[in-house]
């Protein structure tokens, strides 16, 4: 039998399959493969006891999308979170997830969470930058469900993740769209305005049979390292059709003269607030390579 994962607790798996869901462990050929089912793997299944909905698994199914860290498989479309204030809204971090997005070539939705907060109305430049680079920017306040009907047609037969920092309302936005409590809200300290993380494992909430929710860990355990330097301005959308103008190949687009996409900074076609994030970027992708080589 063939089931998707959608909780793993320390070495027990939870199964869905058919409406049930079974507690499995991983049979020893497994791990002598060195393969480590997560959340989101399809796995071939045996039931031990169907009474008490135990089974074993035997085979993780080939994985078209796998993440290191949180642990994650099979994800089709990640959903960006970033709060229009509290926390304040962290772009670089955004530009951090929609680049992995580009490197797993998987779909992107950016949500603005808590615009009830922003006063000054921030969030309006924030949504203008994205949507005319090309992603899907919605509009939410989780807890008056403003906003989550958009989101919930854009989540359709999809597996979504949901990343972002602490504190900025990802738990909320499950339980609006879920209209229950199912995770905990993350708490925001006054002193600092920077959220508690609350949520301490990846899980798969299930929409239909076809649409699932994981709700994951804050960005602080999000990494992007497997995306080689000589390959982030590929994932960055709106940099791709400037590159062939770069008079020198293998262009870093950081201290090079003639470089296509410097001079798209200079005539407005790309932001210059994103490129110098892409540069910020770029070198701590550079550092971590260095290091790696010592």
């Amino acid at each position: 039998m063939q089931g998707i994962i959608i909780e793993n607790i320390s070495n027990l798996y939870k199964i869905e399959f058919q409406n049930n869901i079974y507690t499995a462990t991983a049979r020893g050929k497994i791990k002598l493969e060195e393969l480590t089912p997560v959340v989101g793997d399809n796995v071939e299944f045996e039931i031990i006891n169907n009474e008490k909905k135990e089974a074993v698994i035997t085979k993780i199914l080939e994985r078209k999308v796998y993440i290191k860290r949180p642990k994650i498989a099979n994800i089709t479309q990640e959903i960006c979170v970033l709060s229009s204030q509290d926390p304040k809204p962290d772009l670089l971090m955004l530009d951090k997830q929609l680049a992995l997005s580009e490197y797993l070539k998987i779909k992107s939705i950016i949500v603005l969470n808590k615009i009830d907060l922003d006063q000054s109305k921030e969030f309006i430049n924030i949504a203008n930058t994205y949507k005319q680079i090309g992603y899907k920017v919605i509009q939410t306040n989780a807890k008056e469900s403003e906003g989550i009907e958009e989101l919930l047609e854009n989540m359709k037969s999809e597996i979504n993740v949901f990343a972002g920092n602490s504190g900025v309302g990802k738990s909320s936005l499950i339980n609006a769209i879920f209209k229950k409590v199912l995770t905990q809200e993350g708490e925001i300290s006054k002193k600092n305005k920077k959220g508690k993380n609350t949520t301490t494992s990846v899980k798969l909430y299930e929409i239909d049979k076809s649409t699932y929710i994981a709700d994951t860990p804050g960005f602080s355990t999000f990494d992007i390292s497997e995306i080689e330097s000589n390959r982030l301005a590929e994932c960055f959308k709106e940099f791709k059709e400037y590159i062939k103008f770069c008079e020198f190949v293998g262009c870093t687009h950081i201290k090079e003269e003639n470089c296509g996409i410097k001079e798209a900074v200079e005539k407005g076609n790309i932001s210059k607030e994103r490129y110098q994030r892409f540069c910020t970027i770029y070198n701590e992708l550079k550092e971590k390579e260095k290091r790696k080589k010592w």
